[in-house]
C-alpha cells in the first residue's frame, strides 16, 4: 500500500524495517507494484480520453495514481508536455509523504513495543526525504530563477528522456514473475485495493476542483 501510495520501491524499502517486513514479502511487494504500475501506465491515457480530461487534468490524474516517477512520465507522455510537467510535480508531492508515513508507523510500533526506543531501527535522512526530491527542488528553483542557461537545459532534457527509458527498463528487469504469481490472496488484495482506492480518490479530487465533468 505504501509502495502504491507514495513512491514505489523507495517507500517499500523505507517502511519495511519499521514494520519488520520479511525480505521475501518486500521483494514480492516491489515486483507486484511494478507489474500493476505498468498496467496503470497503459490505462491512464485511455481513462483520460474516456473522461475527456484536459492535458492538465490528465497530468494530475497520472501524478496521483501511478506509483513510480518514471511511470508517471510514461503515462503522461502521450498527453503532452503540460501533462508530463504537472504529473511530475503532483507525483513528487506524494513522495514528500514518505517522511510523515514512516514517522507515524514508527510511533505506532513504539507503542506496540511498550515505548522501547531501542527496538526501533535507526533511519537516516534519506528515508524521510529521498535525494532525488532535493535535487528536483534545487533544479526547479534554479530554472525558475533563470540561473540555468538554455544551452544546458536542452541537453539535460534529452538526457532526461534517455534516463527515463533506462529507469523503465530497470523496473522491468527487477520484476520476478514467479514471486508475483506466488504472492497469495492477501498480498493481491492489498495491492489491488490500494491501487483502486488511489484511482477513485484521484478522480474524485478532479471532480472537486472542477477539472472533470
Amino acid at each position: 500500500a505504501c509502495g502504491n501510495g507514495i513512491c514505489g520501491n523507495s517507500a517499500i524499502a523505507a517502511v519495511a524495517p519499521v514494520i519488520e517486513a520479511d525480505s521475501d514479502d518486500v521483494a514480492t511487494a516491489i515486483a507486484f507494484t511494478a507489474v500493476l504500475g505498468i498496467g496503470v501506465v497503459l490505462l491512464i491515457p485511455a481513462i483520460v480520453t474516456a473522461l475527456r480530461l484536459s492535458a492538465y487534468a490528465g497530468g494530475i490524474l497520472a501524478g496521483l495514481t501511478v506509483y513510480a516517477v518514471p511511470q508517471v512520465l510514461a503515462a503522461a507522455g502521450p498527453m503532452g508536455t503540460t501533462a508530463v510537467q504537472v504529473g511530475t510535480v503532483v507525483k513528487l508531492a506524494r513522495v514528500l509523504m514518505l517522511g510523515p508515513i514512516v514517522t507515524c508507523l514508527a510511533l505506532l510500533r513504539r507503542q506496540r513495543c511498550g515505548g522501547n526506543a531501542r527496538a526501533l531501527p535507526r533511519h537516516s535522512i534519506r528515508h524521510f526525504l529521498p535525494p532525488f526530491i532535493i535535487a528536483f527542488l534545487l533544479l526547479a528553483a534554479l530554472r525558475s530563477l533563470g540561473l540555468l542557461p538554455d544551452a544546458l537545459v536542452g541537453p539535460a532534457h534529452a538526457g532526461g528522456k534517455l534516463l527515463t527509458i533506462m529507469a523503465m527498463a530497470g523496473l522491468g528487469l527487477s520484476v520476478d514473475l514467479q514471486s508475483v504469481t506466488a504472492a497469495g490472496p492477501r498480498m493481491t488484495m492489498v495491492v489491488s485495493l490500494s491501487l483502486l482506492m488511489l484511482g477513485m480518490l484521484a478522480v474524485s479530487a478532479l471532480h472537486l476542483i472542477g477539472l472533470a465533468s
